[in-house]
């Protein structure tokens, strides 16, 4: 049977857009206008993800998450605002598993989805980084620096926040400007394009110590993912 996704989103233009897009993605969908009708819905059926909107009519869909989780752990692709950092940095820290900007490509949001229930899947069957946290990487926060294969690396401040930002979520797919978002204290002013420059040199570092890992992984047309299977 086709994995059900839960769309909690008020826009019905949105809706109806990833509505489609997931369907066509090989998705069954149901779409839920508010966050009440969403947890309802989530109380008689357990889809396989739910796209969850921040900003809905009845409530914040901060609390609507904080209720999913309450019931269980399905996995959850947050849809924010551009330009609202605080909501995209929160729902990170508070547990979701993505987010998405808007406005935003319904086929990405697709890819995205597929890339969480992949990365799902392989933690409940045991398999891969997602399941017991063993990559390569060590981060050590307190002094600001990450180990590769033990060996400590020389990251610039742009490097260690691009590099950081991959390590905390193995196999998650982060766009320029999500890493730019992520890294950078004012990303507006500088160029996406810029994040690629970065990861040559991030790349180059990690080869240093282990030649031919492939730690990063290009996914082209989206962006940038640390490779999740070692």
């Amino acid at each position: 049977m086709k994995p059900l996704i839960l769309v909690i989103e008020d826009e019905t233009a949105i809706a109806d857009a990833v509505q489609y897009a997931l369907e066509n993605g090989g998705y069954r969908v149901r779409v839920s206008q508010t966050g009440e009708a969403g947890l309802s819905f989530l109380s008689r059926e357990k889809p396989a993800l739910i796209v969850l909107d921040v900003g809905l009519p009845d409530m914040s869909g901060f609390d609507v998450f904080r209720q999913i989780r309450e019931q269980g752990d399905v996995p959850v692709i947050f849809l924010t605002a551009r330009g609202s950092e605080i909501d995209r940095v929160s729902g990170l820290e508070m547990g979701a598993d993505d987010y998405v900007t808007k406005p935003f490509s319904p086929r990405e949001l697709t890819a995205r989805v597929g890339v969480v229930l992949r990365r799902t899947v392989l933690g409940a069957d045991g398999g891969g980084p997602g399941a017991d946290g063993c990559t390569p990487f060590k981060l050590d926060e307190g002094r600001l620096q990450i180990l590769y294969f033990g060996q400590p690396l020389a990251l610039s401040r742009y490097e260690y926040g691009i590099l950081r930002t991959l390590v905390r979520h193995p196999g998650q797919v982060f766009s320029r400007e999500q890493l730019m978002e992520q890294a950078w204290d004012v990303p507006d002013i500088s160029d996406p394009r810029t994040v690629d420059t970065h990861i040559k040199t991030i790349r180059r570092k990690l080869a240093a110590v282990r030649p031919e890992s492939g730690a990063i992984v290009t996914h082209r047309g989206f962006g940038y993912a640390l490779r999740e299977t070692w």
